[in-house]
């Protein structure tokens, strides 16, 4: 039986909001096994990328428990929860996020430098290379379209071999064809790192090719399935 890598325990999350506390999400129970894709789908202000935080230590749970890797990263404080990232999770954002003043192959070696691998630059020109963009090294993020921004965010998110990959909306910003291309590369890197994928989505395509689709509603979850049970 596989073992699992997120579970989550009646976790919930409330935020100020100009008229008062906001619940955004409500006893949320969950558990991911290692190696599986998961999707969380749902319609605007449902709470999926909140949710997707949570996971990712990028947001603090207001209420149960949150463990990944069986560590508890509910009490963590930032410095913790960044070091715990660093070492075990890749996150791509639909916004990229890259360091505007640095080179793809900076912006890629950049967690692999701050993780102390002594072969940081050979190991980001490698993903730059797996996700085609071996020739587009040396240049800036501004001197890219959106499409190879969003390649190098994968290849950044991937180099340190992360047993958990959590992507927000990946292919939101980007054309069809491109989008397609992404979606493709995103499970490639699933395959080739072995990692558990974590996507918030609103593209019916991708959520199909999930192992597993939790859908949210109003902060709660609404209903699951798993997409492939039948293979």
């Amino acid at each position: 039986m596989a073992d699992t890598v997120l579970s989550l325990d009646k976790v919930g999350l409330t935020l100020a909001g100009n008229a008062g506390p906001v619940e955004v999400l409500r006893g949320i129970t969950l558990e991911v096994p290692r190696g599986q894709t998961l999707g969380l789908v749902g319609p605007s202000g449902s709470g999926k990328s909140s949710l997707l935080m949570l996971m990712a230590g990028l947001e603090r749970a207001t209420g149960g428990q949150v463990l990944a890797l069986g560590q508890d990263l509910t009490p963590m404080n930032e410095d913790q929860l960044a070091r715990f990232r660093r070492g075990n999770m890749g996150v791509v954002f639909q916004s990229f996020h890259l360091i505007p003043t640095m080179t793809a192959l900076e912006n890629v070696a950049t967690p692999l430098e701050l993780a102390g691998a002594p072969d940081a630059f050979e190991r980001a020109e490698a993903e730059l290379g797996a996700v085609g963009l071996g020739a587009r090294r040396d240049h800036y993020p501004g001197q890219m379209s959106g499409g190879e921004q969003q390649r190098v965010a994968l290849a950044r998110a991937a180099a340190p071999r992360p047993t958990i990959l959590l992507a927000d909306e990946p292919t939101g910003n980007l054309d069809t064809a491109t989008g397609d291309a992404i979606m493709e590369m995103l499970f490639g890197l699933r395959d080739r790192h072995g990692a558990t994928l974590i996507l918030v989505t609103h593209a019916p395509d991708l959520a199909a090719r999930c192992d597993r689709v939790v859908r949210l509603h109003d902060g709660e979850i609404a209903g699951e399935g798993l997409q492939r049970a039948a293979e």
